[in-house]
């Protein structure tokens, strides 16, 4: 694990002087890296979200957006970033399974519950390590899992992004997509489709077969896309 990024959600300058430090000794005395960001409300978060983080520490009473409502906007456009709650109340924590949270600490926060806290964070974070390319969307970015990325397509300058949990739109050339994606795994099978080797169905003559949807491939690239995924099937199967 390199750095992590982490995102305090707090609006009292008490509480979050708390977090400062509890996060800087933690920091050094686990030999890690933070990256942290700081927002003062639910509503500074989720306006513009970037879906980059591995941590948020959420107060759950503030004055605009609560720390729950914050919480399920941020879900729509990530499922993966670990949330655990602050607050004075146990009571609204319980709510948190709604919105998948790890955990939940009771203010005044002392250091041995934040410790034990981050420390289940840690080892969560580490569990689902996967790979994750962020797309911008109306409204924020979205982190894409990679492994769930079926197929890319282009059109009139925008890309769709099929994946197992739907499909998703954004701008940008398939030249972008592939910069992001990995070429041994990912295939251009024409100029208009970047196709995951790892949901391919089928093949016959010029079409091919991922994940159900039939995909051409241009004359041209027909033996490299047979090479390609014949190699990544054998570097599977080793």
């Amino acid at each position: 694990m390199n750095m992590l990024r982490i995102a305090t959600v707090e609006d009292d300058a008490h509480d979050l002087e708390a977090l400062r430090t509890h996060l800087n000794r933690y920091e050094k005395e686990n030999g890690l890296k933070f990256l942290i960001t700081e927002f003062q409300d639910g509503e500074d978060i989720v306006t513009e979200y970037s879906a980059d983080y591995d941590l948020i520490l959420m107060d759950i009473e503030m004055a605009f957006l609560n720390g729950m409502k914050a919480a399920e906007k941020i879900r729509e456009l990530d499922k993966d970033v670990v949330i655990i709650f602050i607050t004075n109340m146990p009571q609204y924590a319980i709510q948190g399974y709604k919105v998948n949270a790890l955990d939940y600490m009771l203010k005044p926060i002392s250091y041995f519950s934040f410790s034990e806290s981050m420390g289940r964070a840690l080892h969560r974070v580490k569990v689902q390590e996967k790979e994750f390319i962020t797309i911008a969307l109306k409204g924020g970015k979205k982190k894409l899992d990679i492994g769930q990325i079926c197929y890319v397509e282009v059109q009139d300058h925008l890309l769709i992004y099929h994946t197992t949990e739907g499909n998703f739109v954004t701008k940008g050339t398939i030249r972008d997509a592939e910069s992001q994606l990995d070429a041994k795994r990912f295939f251009r099978c024409n100029r208009c489709y970047l196709v995951n080797l790892e949901y391919v169905d089928n093949y016959m003559g010029s079409d091919v077969s991922v994940n159900g949807d039939t995909i051409q491939v241009s004359r041209s690239r027909r033996k490299p896309f047979l090479d390609a995924l014949n190699e990544y099937l054998n570097e599977v199967g080793k």
